[in-house]
C-alpha cells in the first residue's frame, strides 16, 4: 500500500501551530483535537518542524514550569521524518522504527499534505489481517468464490 492511500483515506491536511505559540498553547490544542502531533509552520503546506507530546514532556524535563510558557519554536523537532505519497507503507514502518518515532509527515513536492501515525499504521495492518482473515474463511467455505 502507498503511504498517498493511507493519506486519502484519513482526510487530507495537518494541524499546524506556528513558532511563536507557546507549549501550553499546543498542549491546549492537543487536548481540545484529542491529538498529541502538530506541524510547526510559518504558511500553509511549509513546514519549519514537529511538536509531539514527546518533545514536550522533554522540554518539562529540561526545563521545569518556564518550559509552559516557551515559545514552539525553542522545543520543537527540526529533525523531521518524512516520506513521499509514492513510499509504500513497510518504508515508513522501518523509518518509524529505526528513527523512534510515532509520525511522519507526508510530502508531495515538498509541500505537507498529511501525517501518517503508529496509529494510522496499526490501523492498516489491521484491517489487513481481517480482510485476510474473512477471504480465508470464503475460500474453506466455499463462499464467494468462483
Amino acid at each position: 500500500m502507498f503511504v498517498g492511500e493511507i493519506v486519502k483515506n484519513k482526510g487530507v491536511g495537518v494541524i499546524a501551530v506556528t513558532p511563536a505559540h507557546t507549549m501550553v498553547e499546543v498542549l491546549r490544542l492537543f487536548r481540545e483535537s484529542n491529538i498529541g502531533f502538530v506541524v510547526v509552520s510559518g504558511s500553509p503546506g511549509e513546514y519549519l518542524g514537529t511538536l509531539s507530546e514527546r518533545d514536550c514532556c522533554n522540554a518539562v524535563a529540561e526545563h521545569g514550569a518556564e518550559a509552559a510558557t516557551m515559545r514552539v519554536a525553542d522545543i520543537m523537532n527540526r529533525s523531521v521524518a518524512t516520506c513521499s505519497t509514492q513510499d509504500l507503507l513497510p518504508y515508513v514502518m522501518a523509518m518509524m522504527t529505526q528513527r523512534r518515532t510515532r509520525h511522519v509527515l507526508v510530502l508531495e513536492a515538498d509541500v505537507v499534505v498529511g501525517v501518517v501515525s503508529i496509529g494510522d499504521v496499526v490501523k492498516h495492518r489491521l484491517d489487513e489481517a481481517l480482510r485476510t482473515e474473512q477471504d480465508l474463511h470464503d475460500y474453506i467455505c466455499g463462499t464467494h468464490y468462483h
